[in-house]
């Protein structure tokens, strides 16, 4: 289940966390974001789109602007009935966790001994300050990346520069070339930034696993003084 959606929609005053509101508020009033609201509205008369409304914001829901520790970045939602639910690389319980999600938990197993949830949820990440973002919020059924390009990245690459700007010691795992690419974005001075390649099947023998970020990650945290991930779901 998702304790976090607030009735997440692209109204003129979207119902985003005040913490999240407060530092992309202008966002909201760029031109591109407008365009982004009638785009969406056009698709939606012709298509199905993921994840729903009310979860379209979810991360930023789950994980306040504030209590922000860790920032895992994806591409785009799951395009399959159901699967989607506004963070990345999470599908809800009842949902078969996609071939990503179970490369990370392989990589939990092998890296904290965790033993492989009974679902992929990762809920319970993004309350303890786990930002789990993906670059594009949206997507059309069955048709992977369809909302790129449209706007969404900007607004993400806004939330991302926020976090650089404005915190300090957040931990930055960045899997694969498309999120790599957002390092550039952060602030390394400030900032941690742990990359590997895609826990893709297609790529996650090449250095996913054996990255062992999930220990680094808690390692880091303690280090500044801050509270560990508890990483076990089951």
């Amino acid at each position: 289940m998702n304790h976090c959606n607030r009735k997440h929609n692209m109204s003129e005053t979207p119902d985003i966390d005040k913490s999240w509101y407060n530092v992309l508020k202008s966002e909201f009033e760029q031109d591109y974001m407008k365009k982004l609201k009638s785009f969406l509205g056009e698709e939606k008369t012709k298509y199905t789109v993921y994840p729903p409304g009310k979860l379209i914001f979810n991360a930023f829901n789950c994980t306040h602007f504030d209590n922000i520790k860790v920032v895992i970045i994806g591409q785009d939602p799951y395009h399959g009935p159901s699967q989607a639910h506004g963070l990345c690389f999470s599908v809800p319980e009842g949902i078969q966790p996609p071939p990503s999600l179970k490369n990370i938990f392989k990589e939990l197993n092998n890296d904290l001994g965790l033993p492989v949830p009974p679902h992929g949820n990762l809920q319970k990440w993004a309350d303890q300050g786990v930002l789990l973002l993906n670059a594009t919020l949206t997507v059309r059924e069955s048709q992977a990346g369809s909302h790129q390009n449209k706007g969404w990245e900007t607004f993400t690459d806004a939330a991302i520069k926020a976090i650089s700007d404005n915190l300090s010691g957040v931990v930055f795992l960045l899997w694969g070339n498309y999120a790599q690419k957002k390092g550039g974005i952060i602030d390394s001075s400030k900032h941690h930034i742990l990359s590997s390649v895609h826990p893709s099947p297609l790529s996650a023998s090449r250095g996913f696993f054996n990255c062992h970020h999930f220990s680094k990650t808690n390692e880091l945290l303690q280090a500044q003084g801050k509270s560990p991930i508890d990483w076990k779901l089951s």
